[in-house]
Parts: C-alpha cells; sequence; structure tokens
C-alpha cells in the first residue's frame, strides 16, 4: 500500500514568500533524498496559495520526513505565515500520484485544517476556491 500525503497552503502576505520559496525548495530537496519517498508534485495556485502531494512507501516514512531537515524547521514559522492550512492522508493500492482534481476533493471530503494564527474567514470550513490545476509540477 502507498501513503499518500496533501497539504495546502495560503501564504497571508507577500512578504513571507521569499523565506517560504527557500524552505520550500529545501523541503524539496530533502523529500527527493528521504527514505520511503516515492513520488510527489507541486502545485502553484492562486492568491499565494502552494499544493504538495506526496507518495510514500509508508506512513512512518512520511513522518520521519515531516519531523526532521528543513521541513522540521518551517512548520512553526507556517503558524505565522499562513491564514489558510490544511492536510489529508489516505492509502491506496498503487503508487502513483492522484489527479489534483481527485486530491482536492479528498481535501475537502475528509482533510482538516492545520492550525494557524491568523485563520481566513474560510480557514475552518476548507471553503476555498477550486484549485488551479494547470500550474503543477512532478517532484522528480
Amino acid at each position: 500500500m502507498a501513503f499518500v500525503s496533501v497539504t495546502r497552503l495560503r501564504i497571508r502576505s507577500v512578504r513571507f514568500m521569499p523565506a517560504f520559496v527557500v524552505y520550500a525548495f529545501r523541503s524539496r530537496q530533502q523529500a527527493r533524498e528521504a527514505p520511503g519517498f516515492v513520488t510527489g508534485a507541486l502545485l502553484h495556485d492562486r492568491e499565494m496559495t502552494f499544493w504538495t502531494m506526496t507518495i510514500w512507501d509508508a506512513q512512518e516514512s512520511m513522518r520521519g520526513f515531516m519531523t526532521s531537515g528543513a521541513h522540521k524547521q518551517v512548520m512553526p514559522r507556517l503558524l505565522n505565515w499562513c491564514d489558510e492550512a490544511s492536510v489529508v492522508h489516505w492509502s491506496q493500492p498503487e503508487a502513483t500520484l492522484p489527479s489534483w482534481a481527485a486530491a482536492d476533493a479528498r481535501m475537502r471530503a475528509t482533510g482538516r485544517p492545520s492550525k494557524v494564527l491568523h485563520p481566513s474567514p474560510r480557514h475552518a470550513s476548507l471553503s476555498y476556491r477550486e484549485p488551479r490545476t494547470a500550474a503543477g509540477a512532478i517532484i522528480k
């Protein structure tokens, strides 16, 4: 079974973008090298919103990535940088990336909001706009 992790982050101010971009590149590199990483994709949505979708050989591998390196360093900063953040996980038989539309549907159906210090009115209900899925890229 493959373990899928999808996150959605909306950066609340352009002033946080330079540091966010630096940590995003570092976290992407960390994921590429992480034990158990199978594949992944990134999506630059509208309104400074960013999605990640990763597939792991097991949930423990994803947790090891999440709690180490650049990803661990940036997580506390996201509390202040984001006004919307959410996550969804699931297991599936195949280790192939679902479509962004499928990831969005899962997020809305079974995802949960993450803690942020300055939530938007849409944060808790996950009532964000449908993602613009044409700006995605595979993590190689």
